[in-house]
């Protein structure tokens, strides 16, 4: 088999981690269904056993993700959440600090409010995150810096190579959130930072049929992040490994039409009355679009957009899609909508919210794989019936 640094993208994508059977002779990873194994050689310890996510179904999409993200070694976990307790856990212990970006998933604010202070861990969020701010955010106890770019849902950017540089400078680990990009559009360890996190729910499936999630880097931490993921047990059932890994063949296919889909329109957004702003880095108007420009190879599926109407039209709006789905999560072939307020930012609180820029009539969007002609008309023809003009 060809080593996965002489493959390009694409054949990453299709043959990267596969376990063929040879004796049987299928093209793709058989589905290991077994939850006890006979002592084998040539793993660790002489067994396999799911918890430790070293079968074979487990260990395909995770290599996969490795080969894709540039990292020694990855593991696939039950959730974005998982992956990112986990990531964040290996390196924190009690007394130690974490700087993080202020405008976070939802659910990773969340998991810093309810579980890190119970613990003893003190963390500083960071408004308008950049490498300087961050870096005068670090305490004597700080261990790690924690960003998410392009950031859910206001799609802000953050200096991923001036972030690294700051924490190699300052002793610290570096993760990043990468998954509004997917490793087609941006590569964070070639970049200098030290582990990545995916909820692979999103891009890396692609078809908003599986909850998963990931980690890669290196291997010393990797070490470490799995010996948390199989102490906490979040572990990825086979079946969605399975899932995982054929969503991840067609990963940058996908993602080709998902960044020429959102650019046409965010340009159709940016140019509509009625929306006040939008929020797309590969707009030349948007604050990060020159960083984006240099760190990403593809702006992405993802746009958030600030409708100058009443919350009341605004769900007039949103109803009145018939191609859109409101749904939550994203990153599927079907474009989808929502309200992050009452969503993905729904555990924070009004005045938190509003303070990070999430307002009651911030829209985002999960543009899909359909034509994007019938994408732009369905929202047309939404904002027309909602009297958004």
């Amino acid at each position: 088999m060809m080593k996965p640094s002489r493959m390009g993208e694409h054949t990453r994508c299709v043959r990267a981690g596969e376990r063929l059977d040879r004796s049987v002779g299928g093209v793709t990873t058989p589905l290991h269904t077994a939850s006890a194994y006979m002592a084998c050689q040539d793993v660790e310890g002489a067994y396999r056993y799911p918890r430790y996510g070293n079968i074979p179904t487990q260990m395909a999409p995770a290599d996969k993700l490795a080969a894709l993200e540039g990292g020694q070694a990855a593991m696939v976990m039950a959730s974005g959440m998982a992956a990112i307790s986990s990531a964040l856990l290996s390196v924190l212990n009690a007394g130690d600090h974490a700087v993080l970006q202020a405008d976070l998933y939802g659910g990773t604010h969340r998991f810093l409010l309810a579980e890190l202070s119970r613990l003893g861990i003190g963390y500083s969020l960071v408004a308008d995150a950049d490498p300087a701010r961050l870096e005068a955010a670090v305490t004597p106890r700080t261990r790690a810096v924690y960003v998410e770019t392009p950031s859910n849902p206001l799609l802000r950017v953050v200096d991923l190579e001036g972030v690294a540089a700051m924490a190699r400078r300052r002793g610290l680990v570096s993760m990043v959130d990468n998954t509004f990009a997917s490793p087609i559009n941006q590569k964070p360890l070639a970049l200098g930072c030290d582990l990545v996190i995916h909820s692979g729910t999103k891009y890396l499936n692609g078809h908003s049929d599986l909850n998963c999630g990931a980690v890669a880097g290196a291997a010393p931490l990797m070490a470490s992040v799995r010996e948390r993921a199989v102490n906490f047990g979040g572990t990825l059932n086979t079946y969605d490994c399975f899932l995982l890994e054929r969503g991840m063949k067609t990963l940058a296919l996908r993602m080709a039409k998902h960044n020429e889909n959102a650019m046409a329109v965010a340009e159709f957004l940016a140019a509509r009355p009625g929306v006040s702003a939008v929020h797309y880095p590969g707009l030349p108007s948007h604050p990060g679009h020159d960083v984006a420009k240099r760190q990403m190879r593809g702006f992405g599926g993802m746009l958030s957009f600030e409708l100058a109407c009443a919350p009341e039209a605004a769900r007039a709006f949103v109803d009145g899609l018939e191609l859109a789905l409101e749904a939550v999560s994203l990153g599927g072939v079907e474009t989808l909508v929502c309200f992050p307020a009452v969503t993905s930012h729904a555990k924070m609180s009004r005045e938190e919210r509003l303070a990070i820029g999430v307002t009651d009539t911030l829209v985002r969007l999960s543009v899909g794989c359909e034509d994007a002609d019938d994408i732009i008309a369905d929202v047309r023809r939404a904002m027309d019936a909602a009297g958004i003009a």
